[in-house]
């Protein structure tokens, strides 16, 4: 059985963090979303991934290099047009050469991984299986109707939902998806969806058998979302320290210090994670922070937030939350006159000032 990881996709919600980031590589508990997805194939068995790639594939094979690192065996596949998810199926069937397999949105994160959903697919073989969650508000995705345990009709973001299971982004298919994809027309979006590939597989009268997941799961497409993820990645941190903390600093509940960190005359509560060579100064890193490599934090507080690598920020008079801040990013209270509030801001970019 073959694994399939799209990661192709422009991210246009998590700009401007994805003008010049895969949206995949943006990190959650300072790990890229997309080695969750490899982890989660590898854990169950599965060593042959195929990863569909579009115009960040440089920056996605410089990160996961051939596979050797997760244990398993890498081949990219090009899919220039994000063109939809049953397009990149169509595109991976060189790859799959006839092989039954899990097709994982690279930007999700399932907690309990997929192991067992894997072996209830090899165990009783049906044509798929989807991965279903209940919702709180089903109009916002694809949702599944259900007849005991089989699927019957899928419905996308339905004004009045018969279910509250919407599709996560983990599918498992035979061979008969990618005849079901040729069969498909463009949807209004001019894309070729999975949910039509799957809902011609039930009209066939093939078998289509639901998965309801026992954790969470998240799309991290959203910067609400990419943080909410990061919280409940970070609710279940083990603390680790190989960073130096002075006498004056203080670590508060669960805290991971990564090699060359440094903590002097702060305070770091936890749940919380601190990079590479990072440094904190003179603040406070509240609950549910990320900071991630060769961050400087001088004399500011900061909660909640993920911030990417080699940032300054120092000398902030307010509290910093509920913040993605991307790589490279200066952010810094000066005393020069006469006073005024300076930007270099991207498109997309947001702004809340005190």
């Amino acid at each position: 059985m073959k694994g399939l990881i799209l990661s192709g996709g422009k991210g246009t919600r998590l700009r401007p963090i994805t003008h010049t980031q895969a949206k995949q590589l943006v990190p959650v508990a300072n790990k890229p979303i997309l080695f969750y997805g490899i982890e989660a194939l590898v854990q169950a068995g599965i060593d042959d991934i195929g990863i569909i790639v579009g115009e960040t594939k440089r920056e996605i094979v410089a990160a996961c290099g051939d596979g050797s690192q997760f244990g398993c065996k890498f081949t990219y596949i090009d899919q220039p047009n994000p063109l939809g998810l049953a397009h990149a199926v169509l595109t991976a069937e060189e790859y799959i050469n006839g092989d039954r397999f899990i097709m994982y949105l690279g930007d999700n994160l399932v907690v309990e991984g997929v192991t067992r959903f894997v072996k209830q697919f090899e165990k009783n073989a049906p044509n798929a299986q989807i991965l279903l969650e209940h919702v709180r508000n089903p109009s916002d995705y694809g949702v599944a109707e259900l007849d005991g345990d089989r699927v019957m009709k899928l419905v996308e973001k339905p004004k009045e939902p018969k279910s509250d299971l919407a599709l996560v982004g983990v599918y498992l298919f035979d061979q008969n998806i990618f005849d079901a994809a040729r069969a498909i027309k463009p949807s209004f979006r001019n894309e070729l969806e999975i949910t039509d590939a799957i809902q011609y597989l039930i009209d066939q009268g093939l078998e289509v058998v639901p998965h309801t997941i026992r954790g969470w799961w998240k799309d991290t497409g959203s910067v609400e979302d990419l943080l909410e993820a990061n919280r409940l990645v970070l609710e279940r941190l083990e603390p680790e320290s190989q960073g130096k903390v002075d006498a004056s600093s203080e670590i508060v509940g669960n805290v991971v210090l990564d090699k060359g960190s440094e903590i002097r005359n702060s305070v770091v509560r936890g749940p919380s994670i601190i990079g590479r060579n990072t440094k904190i100064i003179d603040s406070y890193v509240g609950s549910f922070s990320s900071i991630y490599n060769d961050t400087t934090i001088i004399g500011s507080e900061i909660e909640h937030s993920v911030v990417l690598e080699s940032c300054l920020i120092e000398n902030i008079g307010v509290r910093i939350e509920d913040s993605l801040i991307g790589k490279n990013v200066n952010i810094q209270r000066g005393d020069r006159k006469p006073k005024a509030l300076r930007f270099v801001l991207g498109d997309n970019s947001e702004v809340g000032l005190v």
